[in-house]
């Protein structure tokens, strides 16, 4: 009975430190807008110049409407990921995460969660509106919101753990883009693939799937490679 309630008491306790790191993380984020706002800014920027240089050839620009939104919306993720532990490094919170009686597996992923609402959650709303733009067809909306949402948490896990390799290194953008690259590739394809085979009339779902599989397995496995990562850096 008393090692039920102890476990019941470690949960609850677990669970409101995931809460407080979550809370903390917002709050952060919305003292500090442009770790809001740049990158939300790059998506639409970068979307909306693609009809001024090549031109407003609806059947064109809705061809090429679910590859401009998804590349966009990576490279929105990748300015963003910057911000998710240099702070934390710099002011040695990061060294005080590491050193946490809580299991640091679960407070990474709520890091990581607050992060995703702040820079991922705001593209993907907006998504569909740019897209409108680019003249996608209807059928494609629902699909490409499906995809981002499975997506773009994939891509910040990934991120995450170039982030956590090259938190300690003053200029870490080009390898950070080295390093989580050639990981994104297929959450760009699978991404791509699902809206382009819903707009064709074609089944999406195995491609829907294939996008679930790889978020669960960034879920269960990308943390336990940025607590490693992050253990090297800060060593």
């Amino acid at each position: 009975m008393n090692t039920d309630m102890n476990k019941a008491s470690s949960e609850l306790g677990l669970l409101s430190v995931m809460g407080a790191t979550v809370r903390r993380e917002m709050l952060l984020a919305f003292r500090n807008p442009g770790d809001v706002i740049n990158p939300l800014m790059f998506f639409v920027i970068a979307v909306t110049l693609f009809p001024l240089s090549v031109g407003t050839d609806e059947n064109f620009l809705s061809a090429i409407a679910p590859g401009v939104i998804w590349v966009t919306a990576l490279l929105a993720v990748m300015l963003s990921m910057d911000s998710l532990f240099r702070a934390d490094f710099e002011d040695g919170n990061l060294e005080q995460l590491l050193m946490s009686p809580q299991p640091l597996y679960f407070l990474l992923l709520a890091k990581i969660f607050s992060h995703w609402l702040v820079a991922c959650l705001p593209i993907i709303l907006l998504a569909p509106v740019l897209a409108s733009m680019l003249f996608m067809s209807p059928e494609g909306m629902l699909p490409l919101v499906l995809s981002l949402l499975l997506g773009t948490p994939v891509l910040t896990l990934l991120g995450g753990i170039g982030m956590a390799l090259t938190v300690g290194l003053s200029r870490s953008g080009l390898l950070l883009a080295v390093l989580i690259l050639p990981l994104y590739v297929p959450v760009l394809v699978f991404g791509t693939g699902v809206v382009q085979a819903a707009i064709n009339g074609t089944a999406f779902s195995g491609l829907l799937a294939l996008l679930a599989a790889l978020f669960a397995l960034a879920v269960s496995l990308s943390p336990l490679a940025i607590s490693a990562a992050l253990k090297i850096s800060i060593n």
